[in-house]
């Protein structure tokens, strides 16, 4: 960008300030295209957002609502204000990038109230070239010590009705956020959770979501009937409050991620450099790996999590699917259903899991021994029900146990829509602090975390990298069960541009039996009951598109048993140097490039919808002047996820940095590369 046009934007900022109020202050990011001005207007603080001279967020709301004390917000004057400006790069210890640059622009301005109480607050403005974050900062003061938020009145009135793609919020079942998303313009939405994807006419995509979710409550969006204006709805405890806190106190930052093509959305790297560095100097227990598990046959109903004769965490299953890992190179084994408590409706009963005592029929010091013989992690199970306060009476005296065992990581389950006791909100600060209590305990002991049923993502891995991936939208497992059905093919392309630009997701993906035959689950199944809605090319390509530091081969194994395509699966790298979207349209299609982290091996996804698509990309990213190979697992002929989802076709082709590959892709289909150095 040139000195001239760096000097007409921030000349614009200057003269939107006056137009805002008399006392407008701006700031620019970096590149100088996208300018965030803070103004007073009537008394009350406003904030807008204009990118190339172009409004984004028209002059919004802040301030705050509180219980037995009058709102914050109106009535103010600017009382001081700051400047700061950074440009540091920080590695990473895995993740979609080795490293991250943080270059910004900040804005900090302090308001006080003209009325008798003269209470105040700061609020801060961070500027990137991709985005930026706005939180309030509430410094001690006699008149706001101890405080209740009942609403936080930050508004978001976009200058376009923009496109979404959305799921509800604060409904049954839904705060888990386990729906499928829908898309329509601004003017139609209720109450939607985050990250929100928007697109604009003029090709601008917006992703609103938090940064630094600590101790505070979720975020939904709240859409206002025929109205382009998103107002924040902060999730409750019982009582009816927001958040209870005590000055000082500052909130999440409130994001806006900008780009001007789908393909610029990912990698999101906004949050990370949003939250504190890493609290964990060294950890080398935290491993980035594929693994196996007892659990797809729980969703299948073939074994049981509760005991008895089909109880599926035995001794003796438990070491077989170890035998799988470590023959297969896979990192890990998780075991679902070895702990007490399963039996009857433990959705109601839940309260009475143990997290240290094993079935009879399971042996956790000899399985965590043969684990350890054979090289493979040992993943250990705590499902809670959400009877948290259960849980965090065992916290220390499990995971010292886990610790004892030599356990590096476990997967927690919060199957439930509110937390017991009391019926918090499942995204609320009750459960906001308890998910960082748990984050924080298990890495005094050395364990790494894979949640389900989760608190939303707000980039909590940067500063705890033991926070390893989480669920958080509609997984695989759906695709087993009857009823509603399963996963749609555009649904896994919707992900990519909206929930996995939050963080990592765990999807489980890798089943290669997606016609889910009746053996299994002792009924017919057709096109239109659940089952993979997914050829078996695409259940490869999804290792690289949905992005997780920790992957699954999700099947039973015996459905891996002469399976060339399975070659894929011990071949794909879970931790990357760099990440390139090469191709992308929301709910049609995407295709990702991903490199190894520390070698000279490259990973190409591809997905579709329903339609049958070929793109053409290139491999621009490879290093010109060498010859590499593409190991190509593609979609075979006439394949299709409805009725001939198996036929796939391998393939080896070379190619360059000069070279544009052609990927075809079948209706639910897609592909999976390998590009390595040419012999």
């Amino acid at each position: 960008m040139t000195s001239l046009r760096l000097a007409a934007l921030a000349a614009l900022a200057i003269s939107l300030a006056p137009a805002l109020g008399a006392q407008g202050h701006a700031v620019s990011s970096p590149d100088g295209r996208t300018v965030v001005t803070l103004a007073l207007r009537d008394g009350r603080l406003t904030w807008a957002v204009a990118r190339d001279g172009h409004p984004v967020v028209t002059p919004s709301r802040l301030g705050f609502t509180f219980r037995n004390a009058p709102p914050l917000g109106a009535g103010m004057r600017v009382a001081d204000s700051a400047r700061a400006s950074g440009d540091e790069t920080f590695a990473l210890p895995w993740g979609e990038v080795a490293r991250v640059r943080d270059q910004h622009n900040e804005l900090r301005v302090k308001m006080v109230e003209t009325a008798p109480a003269a209470r105040e607050f700061w609020v801060a403005v961070r500027v990137f070239d991709d985005g930026l974050g706005l939180r309030y900062e509430l410094p001690a003061q006699p008149n706001l010590a101890d405080f209740e938020i009942m609403d936080e009145l930050t508004e978001f009135a976009m200058a376009e009705d923009m496109k979404a793609w959305w799921i509800p919020a604060n409904v049954p079942t839904n705060d888990r956020q386990e729906m499928l998303y829908a898309s329509g313009p601004i003017s139609k939405l209720t109450l939607v959770h985050t990250p929100l994807t928007l697109q604009g006419t003029g090709g601008l995509q917006v992703v609103i979501h938090e940064a630094n979710l600590v101790d505070y409550a979720g975020m939904y969006l709240a859409g206002s009937s025929e109205s382009r204006t998103l107002r924040t709805s902060l999730t409750r405890w019982k009582d009816g409050s927001a958040v209870k806190g005590r000055t000082p106190f500052v909130t999440p930052w409130r994001t806006l991620q900008l780009a001007d093509a789908p393909e610029q959305l990912a990698p999101s790297l906004l949050t990370l450099k949003l939250n504190p560095p890493s609290r964990l100097a060294d950890a080398p227990w935290i491993r980035p790996m594929k693994y196996d598990g007892i659990w797809w046959g729980m969703h299948l109903n073939v074994v049981t999590w509760s005991s008895g004769a089909r109880h599926g965490a035995t001794t003796g299953n438990a070491r077989r699917y170890i035998d799988f890992a470590a023959a297969n190179g896979l990192g890990g084994t998780l075991v679902e259903g070895w702990n007490t408590g399963w039996d009857g409706n433990w959705l109601v009963t839940g309260g009475s899991f143990s997290f240290t005592q094993a079935y009879p029929d399971y042996d956790l010091a000899d399985v965590a021994r043969y684990a350890k013989e054979k090289g493979v992690g040992l993943i250990v199970h705590n499902e809670t029900a959400t009877f948290v306060d259960n849980y965090e009476r065992q916290l220390d005296s499990a995971y010292a146990l886990y610790e004892r065992l030599g356990v590096h990581a476990i997967k927690t389950g919060y199957v439930g829509d509110t937390a017991n006791p009391g019926g918090h909100d499942h995204q609320g600060q009750y459960m906001v602090r308890h998910h960082r209590r748990v984050i924080e305990t298990a890495a005094t002991h050395g364990i790494a975390v894979v949640m389900h049923e989760p608190i939303k993502d707000t980039g909590e891995r940067r500063t705890w990298p033991n926070m390893l991936s989480r669920e958080g939208a509609r997984g695989q497992e759906y695709n087993a069960w009857g009823g509603e059905g399963g996963n749609p093919p555009e649904h896994e392309t919707i992900l990519f541009f909206t929930r996995l630009l939050a963080g990592p997701m765990d999807y489980t993906p890798g089943i290669f039996n997606v016609l889910l035959t009746r053996s299994e689950t002792n009924r017919a199944r057709t096109p239109e009951e659940a089952r993979p809605r997914s050829t078996l090319a695409r259940q490869l390509a999804l290792y690289v598109v949905l992005y997780s530091p920790v992957q699954m081969a999700a099947d039973l194994i015996e459905n891996y048993a002469n399976q060339p395509a399975f070659q894929f699966i011990r071949d794909v790298a879970v931790d990357w140097d760099t990440t390139r979207v090469l191709h992308g349209r929301i709910g049609d299609d995407v295709v990702v490039a991903r490199k190894a982290k520390g070698k000279d091996a490259w990973f190409v996804g591809a997905i579709t919808d329903e339609q049958a698509r070929t793109v053409e990309v290139p491999l621009d990213f490879l290093p010109p002047g060498r010859r590499y190979v593409a190991e190509v697992y593609a979609d075979g002929p006439r394949a299709n996820w409805r009725d001939n989802p198996l036929p796939i076709t391998i393939s080896r082709q070379p190619v360059t940095s000069a070279t544009r590959l052609r990927i075809a892709m079948a209706a639910g289909g897609g592909q999976a590369i390998r590009i390595v150095p040419a012999r």
